[in-house]
């Protein structure tokens, strides 16, 4: 395994285009042999060259604790999530009952509307509660994830915020803070709607969020069976039985969505994170999700890019009695990779510059960014790692007169 590292920056606009700063750095520790790769920002689709190919239209795998990415295939295509998207409403109610809005032993009416669309009636999966009866927070979170209720949903977005649309409100304020940016919701359970959209790459976010945030919480998903009305469930997951370590998450299905998964195993101490969508079949759903999982416990490890609070390079600085900032990370920067030995990385650092000072340790520049081939396998935030104080009257200036021309000549360029 090679890996270069590159520093890029873009001028007063976030992420926007990229200027390269510095040259080839060989990454200490790394250099086990094989090439290396150009940047490449495409991260569409599998390729048979990549060492493995799946069935399913979209699909990704994530490693949960640094969230590399180790597999994706269209992971950015919006499709229709299904029962999947009662993740986000999980998730909405997770975050309430850890601020203390909520508590698990509040009652929620189940209405008519509740129990009409989502209940009995509906003819789909429901925890069967009846009609006006008062279910707690926490039966109503065991029927959404367990027995995946479409009643369960409903009282709960109409318990916390009043209605379901206002609670769609709420779910998508939660999603843009979590990072979300594609996901729309029509509803709080993932019935049919045209508003319905995720990919799989959101929903692997989201299910690592749910993990790593609310450990307690999460055990939910592994739960086997929920009774409810005398009424008796399976959890609705088939991996819980299929695969060793499975303790979630949540499978989906929908005519327009077709057939999707979330879910979650450990194995040797490694969390994995599985996502397909869009399959034809039932079973083909639950053996691509187990195989995808499989492939990744038997090839990939956890290798140390760069220790904590190590150099990891530098930022351009504007104004400051130095003219460059050390760059590090608060935590270890890990990532998968494949344990033969033949993965080849890039690293980009990216940030908004010059980084005007003063600046202090610890301040947020940028983000470290790992390419496996031609896809993202890591993302990781770093900070100043010292402390650059404003420079003289002189240095200022010589430095507005550099990003005077610099900002000209990016000008005349993009004319061209």
């Amino acid at each position: 395994m090679a890996a270069i590292l590159r520093t890029s920056r873009s001028s007063g606009r976030p992420y926007g285009r990229f200027w390269p700063l510095a040259a080839v750095l060989v990454m200490a520790g790394l250099a086990l042999g094989g090439g290396v790769h150009a940047a490449n920002n495409s991260v569409q689709g599998a390729k048979k060259d990549e060492g493995y190919e799946i069935d399913a239209p979209t699909a990704i795998l994530i490693e949960a604790k640094s969230g590399s990415i180790l597999f994706e295939k269209n992971p950015d295509e919006l499709r229709a999530p299904s029962s999947m998207m009662k993740l986000m409403t999980a998730e909405v109610v997770f975050n309430a009952l850890k601020k203390g809005d909520i508590k698990l032993t509040d009652e929620y009416r189940i209405s008519e509307y509740a129990w009409r669309k989502g209940g009995a009636p509906s003819g789909g999966s429901t925890m069967f509660a009846a009609i006006n009866s008062k279910v707690s927070v926490d039966d109503l979170l065991h029927g959404a994830l367990i027995q995946s209720g479409n009643d369960s949903c409903i009282a709960l977005a109409e318990g916390i915020a009043g209605s379901e649309r206002d609670f769609v409100a709420l779910m998508t304020k939660r999603a843009r803070e979590l990072g979300l940016t594609k996901s729309t919701f029509g509803n709080s359970n993932g019935l049919p709607d045209p508003v319905n959209k995720m990919t799989v790459r959101e929903l692997g976010m989201l299910a690592r969020y749910i993990i790593l945030t609310y450990p307690d919480n999460y055990k939910l998903f592994g739960e086997r069976e929920f009774t409810w009305n005398k009424i008796r469930q399976q959890n609705r997951n088939p991996l819980l039985t299929m695969l060793e370590g499975a303790d979630g998450l949540k499978t989906g299905y929908t005519k327009e969505g077709g057939y999707g998964m979330v879910g979650s195993a450990v194995q040797n101490g490694m969390r994995l994170i599985v996502v397909v969508n869009g399959l034809e079949d039932a079973d083909d759903r639950a053996a691509e999700a187990k195989k995808l999982l499989e492939w990744g416990f038997r090839n990939f490890e956890a290798r140390t890019l760069f220790a904590k609070d190590q150099t990891v390079g530098y930022a351009k600085v504007f104004g400051g009695d130095s003219r460059s900032v050390k760059l590090a990370s608060p935590e270890p920067i890990k990532v998968m990779v494949q344990r033969n030995g033949t993965d080849k990385l890039i690293a980009r650092i990216v940030y908004t510059g010059p980084v005007r000072a003063p600046i202090q340790p610890g301040q947020r520049i940028g983000t470290l960014k790992v390419w496996r081939g031609s896809n993202i396998a890591l993302e990781s935030p770093l900070v100043a790692a010292e402390t650059i104080e404003t420079g003289s009257t002189t240095r200022r200036a010589i430095d507005g007169a550099s990003e005077l021309v610099i900002g000209l000549f990016r000008a005349g360029a993009e004319k061209l």
